[in-house]
């Protein structure tokens, strides 16, 4: 249920280019467009490294899917006037961080590093959800209407990527980790 201050929000007149919101928004949208460059390498890593063939092809797809993802923001980043410029993600360097520290904890051609591979992924996934969730509003309340339709594509995209690990966690990985003994 929307309240009156909700629909005086949806309503309002563009806010001014140089208003801290807008300041902010692109600030954002520098700190994602750095992440996403960044998730390409990772997630060539991240498959490389998976033992089984699905969750393989599910990094792959999504690593395919993430070049999209920062074609798209360029679209983004020209739809509002703006050059695309990258901004240091720390959030990502330190999720990609820990997802190496997790290859190495882990023993290669084991389920379980695909369990904690799919942990470590899901990981960036709710990053970019959080991310692409705020971004998508706070475009249509600055006026970008065609950036916040180009950001709620790649929202349901990342909902996507994040469902499928999930299924794959679910289907077999899990309960299949569960079984692995410790070497001895």
């Amino acid at each position: 249920m929307k309240t009156t201050s909700d629909v005086r929000t949806l309503t309002r007149k563009p806010l001014p280019d140089n208003s801290k919101l807008n300041n902010f928004f692109i600030d954002s949208l520098q700190d994602i467009y750095y992440a996403e460059d960044h998730l390409v390498d990772a997630l060539e890593k991240l498959a490389e490294k998976a033992t089984t063939e699905s969750l393989k092809a599910a990094f792959e797809e999504h690593r395919a899917v993430t070049k999209g993802q920062i074609n798209r923001l360029e679209q983004v980043f020209d739809s509002i006037g703006e050059q695309p410029q990258k901004k240091t993600c720390h959030a990502i360097e330190g999720i990609i961080k820990e997802a190496k520290a997790i290859i190495k904890e882990t023993d290669a051609d084991t389920i379980t590093r695909d369990a904690a591979l799919i942990m470590a992924a899901q990981k960036a996934e709710h990053y970019e959800i959080a991310t692409y969730g705020t971004l998508v509003p706070l475009a249509r309340v600055l006026g970008h209407q065609k950036a916040a339709m180009l950001l709620a594509e790649t929202l349901q995209e990342e909902k996507a990527a994040d469902a499928s690990l999930t299924d794959i966690a679910e289907s077999f990985v899990n309960e299949m980790a569960g079984e692995e003994a410790e070497d001895e």
